[in-house]
């Protein structure tokens, strides 16, 4: 009866490890959730992966939306709140890449929309400047709040005020899910493909 019980035990033990295991996925030693609550919200994983640049990599991403999205036109029409996690896999001079992802806007956006999102660009370009580097490990989120815009979190810190205009997040997610993405194997990751 004894070895019964703890066979038993044991065979629980093991399924609630599983069970735990599965609740994350592992991105180049970055651990993302599977799901996470997010302002009242439950947000499943999309995709995630790594960029590339060159042989090397630079960073982990995982998108978080509250049903899954195939193609970037449906990320970009989601209602509720979205958020794209960045985890730094080598150390960036922060400025650089504020201007990577000016460039990776410029790229991927309407013309007719640019003089809108110059102002947002600026500021965004100016967060990234203040933070002088990022190191490995360390990790900023680009975040949709419905009702209060793009907010901004490095290093788990909330930066300035939010950015009011909806076509300032899509714009920023097309820096990796546009036309002419940062990187095609990421825009697939994180598109679940």
């Amino acid at each position: 009866m004894k070895r019964i019980r703890n066979l038993m035990l044991g065979a629980a033990l093991s399924l609630l490890t599983a069970v735990s295991m599965a609740a994350t996925v592992d991105v180049s030693g970055v651990k993302m959730e599977d799901t996470i609550e997010f302002r009242g919200a439950k947000l499943e994983l999309n995709g995630a992966g790594v960029r590339y640049k060159a042989v090397f990599k630079v960073y982990a991403a995982g998108l978080y939306l509250t049903k899954k999205a195939a193609t970037a036109e449906e990320v970009m029409v989601a209602t509720g709140p979205k958020r794209l996690s960045i985890t730094m896999l080598r150390e960036i001079d922060s400025a650089e890449l504020g201007k990577l992802f000016t460039r990776g806007v410029e790229d991927n956006s309407p013309r007719s929309e640019m003089s809108k999102l110059i102002p947002g660009l600026m500021r965004m370009s100016q967060i990234f400047s203040d933070q002088k580097k990022l190191l490995p490990g360390e990790n900023f989120l680009i975040e949709w709040v419905p009702g209060t815009g793009t907010v901004i979190t490095v290093k788990g810190k909330v930066q300035g005020e939010p950015f009011k205009e909806p076509e300032f997040f899509n714009a920023l997610m097309r820096i990796w899910l546009g036309p002419n993405p940062a990187d095609w194997k990421l825009k697939d990751a994180l598109l679940g493909k």
